[in-house]
């Protein structure tokens, strides 16, 4: 019998019993439709938390501290950050030098800035995801005096003659609009000036300065590009030098010349808990968002085998419906079958024919429950966006304010589904199959 053959006899067996087929159908339909609702589900929460998680801050970044100083201690220098940048999967590494605003004042005519000031490598930001808002980021070579504002830092000015007043505050008006700070980054002139005490007769010459741009503020960053300059590690150490000289600060020979602390970026998530291993064997602590995310995940991925479980028991019912329906179709072909096979049809063809039917089932179950769930799932999803809008949901969206999906159905699971939907057709139908081709043809035959 030809495969052609066996296909047309099964499916005309199958149309002819419409009622029970569709039926059986429908049990695939629900059960598929619940295991991919149920796994969409789950993915969907998951990227929701990850979607969150990202907007707290990188994932493939770690901070590197070095709290304890003493003499024994691993010292964070540019020596050890430099074995830190040679590790695998390691992208980029900076330091965060904290550069007190006693140390040195930014000027701009007669303004004076007030903020966070932190010694970076600058050639490693575009790695570590700043952007800039107005202006560029430093290309490699740029001039060490070079320095970036972030994104209200020119708020951060005040005026140095008056006592009182002597500051814009980066608030819209009731037109909203923004009032213009004293400065603009990207047009006027700055220098840093080394503060000396009061009864100081030295003189400092001021280090120009050149802003080439301001950062777009995120808050997930470290440092924080928002009220903070950013400039040239070396230039900050090398202010921070003279002004220890000019100002008769020794240095503590208890305490290690070093960084408190460094931000390591990483290839992919994944590399991350190596990454931290192998800082944590130099003597560094560390800390990334992988303390939240992994336990997150273990969590995410229990909830993904309780809905799957929940939904596999639906397919579990639907699969001795399939089971059933073959049975009740054999004890109703007997006849049939027992005349196939004194026409000389192989055993092995009428096993396939049964098999053949099952599979089917199986298979437009499988593909109408897709269909189904991927409905239910648009509908959820426009549902959830609109409580999300309404409620003011902050899980409901991201960081740009558009709705997060709590149901996705990748191409995978659908596919998944349909082959587990076929192929629990098949496993259904063995066992009727079987049973069909082991019935004698004489007893058959005689069958009413």
């Amino acid at each position: 019998m030809k495969w052609k053959d066996m296909l047309s006899m099964a499916l005309g067996n199958l149309f002819k019993r419409k009622v029970r087929t569709l039926l059986t159908v429908m049990g695939v339909v629900i059960g598929t439709c619940a295991i991919v609702v149920m796994m969409s589900f789950g993915i969907g929460i998951k990227q929701s938390m990850e979607t969150m998680m990202q907007d707290m801050g990188d994932l493939t970044v770690i901070t590197v501290n070095n709290a304890s100083q003493t003499p024994d201690s691993a010292a964070l220098d540019d020596k050890a950050l430099e074995e830190v940048k040679a590790m695998k999967e390691v992208v980029a590494v900076t330091p965060i030098f904290y550069l007190d605003p006693s140390v040195i004042t930014i000027k701009s005519r007669k303004y004076s800035y007030q903020g966070m000031i932190y010694g970076v490598s600058m050639n490693a930001l575009k790695e570590f995801g700043y952007q800039a808002e107005t202006g560029t980021l430093p290309a490699g070579g740029a001039p060490e005096t070079t320095i970036l504002f972030g994104k209200d830092a020119e708020y951060d000015f005040i005026d140095s003659r008056k006592s009182s007043n002597n500051m814009i505050f980066p608030q819209a008006d009731k037109n909203g609009k923004m009032p213009d700070p004293y400065v603009s980054a990207l047009t006027d002139k700055f220098q840093a000036e080394i503060n000396l005490p009061e009864d100081s007769t030295s003189k400092t010459k001021p280090i120009k300065l050149q802003c080439i741009g301001t950062l777009v503020e995120d808050w997930g960053k470290n440092p924080s590009p928002s009220h903070s300059v950013f400039m040239d590690v070396t230039l900050a150490k090398q202010l921070r030098d003279q002004y220890n000289k000019l100002n008769n600060i020794k240095k503590d020979p208890n305490k290690k010349d070093g960084y408190d602390s460094a931000s390591v970026k990483v290839a992919s998530v994944e590399a991350v808990p190596d990454a931290e291993k192998a800082i944590q064997d130099m003597g560094f602590s560390t800390y990334s968002m992988e303390s939240i995310r992994k336990p997150l995940e273990e969590q995410m991925k229990t909830i993904q085998m309780i809905l799957g479980g929940l939904g596999a028991i639906s397919l579990l019912v639907a699969a001795l419906g399939i089971a059933n329906t073959m049975l009740m179709s054999i004890y109703e072909r007997t006849r049939e079958i027992g005349i196939m096979k004194v026409l000389g049809c192989v055993v092995r063809n009428i096993r396939t024919m049964f098999l053949i039917e099952a599979g089917t089932i199986g298979f437009m179950g499988g593909a109408i429950g897709i269909a189904q769930s991927y409905a239910i799932s648009f509908l959820i999803n426009t549902l959830y966006a609109a409580q999300s809008a309404g409620g003011g949901n902050a899980v409901g969206a991201t960081a740009g304010g558009s709705a997060v999906q709590i149901s996705i159905i990748p191409l995978w699971l659908a596919l998944g589904a349909l082959v587990f939907s076929t192929m629990i057709g098949l496993v259904s139908g063995f066992h009727p199959a079987n049973r069909a081709v082991k019935i004698s043809a004489l007893t058959a035959i005689k069958q009413e």
